[in-house]
């Protein structure tokens, strides 16, 4: 007869090899992302072809469908030569993009989005904002910060970041975040960018996945009102006559910033 403490053991090993299976399979859809060395090389040449904004070097995470950080990079000549509260901001605003947008897969029973809905977080600025149709979301998915903050600090922006692998939650409501979409109009995770105005940091974000070849949005609903940028930016806020924050005519309205561009001088997205 076995001894309860043999069973105990067994139990216990049991349960550890069952929680090691599950994370293993949690983190395999980062393997179908770009690496750290594609988003650093992405992120770089990003920064370099934008003009608007600070002119500052930047911060860029991607997160996989899951919330998963799967690569965590800078394109400074180190991690103290671009914003160092950015870092963490960039994987809200990947997060948060990915948590807020849809593919086709969303449209069953009558119901979801038939050709899915990209969100980035710069369309969610006015929604959340008070009176807004989304007031309160960025409360609802607070950062972990035993992720966000995990050191050492010396890895920060490198491919082992102490942010890989783990999910950083937060939501964040200002440019730079955007979905990543793959052929055939699959979501497949987000990319978050930070470190200049959120203006610039949206452009940035967006040639960013532009040069992952993470784009394929054409025919993928939005609230921009341009099928061939369905997520982008849009600067439709007012002044308020009684004062406080800008009514946007469309309710996903962004604030323009300093030395803004022009939302349609980024390139159309993929088929």
């Amino acid at each position: 007869m076995l001894s309860k403490r043999w069973m105990g053991s067994a139990v216990g090993i049991l349960a550890l090899v069952c929680l090691a299976v599950e994370a293993k399979a949690e983190n395999t859809a980062c393997g179908g992302l770009p690496g750290h060395a594609d988003l650093k090389s992405a992120l770089a040449a990003a920064t370099a072809s934008e003009t608007s904004g600070l002119n500052h070097h930047m911060w860029a995470t991607l997160v996989d469908r899951d919330g998963n950080v799967c690569a965590v990079a800078f394109s400074g000549v180190n991690r103290g030569a671009q914003w160092l509260g950015s870092r963490v901001i960039s994987a809200q605003k990947a997060n948060t993009a990915n948590l807020f947008s849809l593919d086709a897969t969303s449209f069953s029973g009558g119901s979801g989005q038939a050709s899915g809905l990209a969100l980035s977080t710069a369309n969610l600025y006015s929604a959340v904002n008070p009176g807004g149709s989304l007031y309160g979301l960025q409360a609802s998915n607070p950062v972990d910060t035993s992720v966000a903050y995990k050191g050492p600090s010396s890895n920060y922006g490198r491919a082992n970041d102490p942010m890989v692998g783990g999910k950083i939650g937060g939501v964040n409501v200002f440019g730079g975040g955007l979905a990543l979409y793959g052929p055939g109009r699959v979501i497949v995770g987000a990319v978050g960018v930070s470190g200049d105005t959120s203006c610039a940091d949206h452009n940035i974000a967006w040639r960013v996945r532009a040069n992952l070849g993470l784009d394929h949005l054409l025919g993928v609903g939005g609230v921009s009102g341009d099928p061939n940028r369905p997520d982008n930016i849009v600067f439709d806020i007012t002044p308020n006559p009684n004062g406080g924050t800008g009514v946007s005519a469309g309710g996903f309205g962004h604030p323009t910033c300093i030395n803004t561009a022009s939302p349609s001088s980024l390139p159309a997205v993929q088929p």
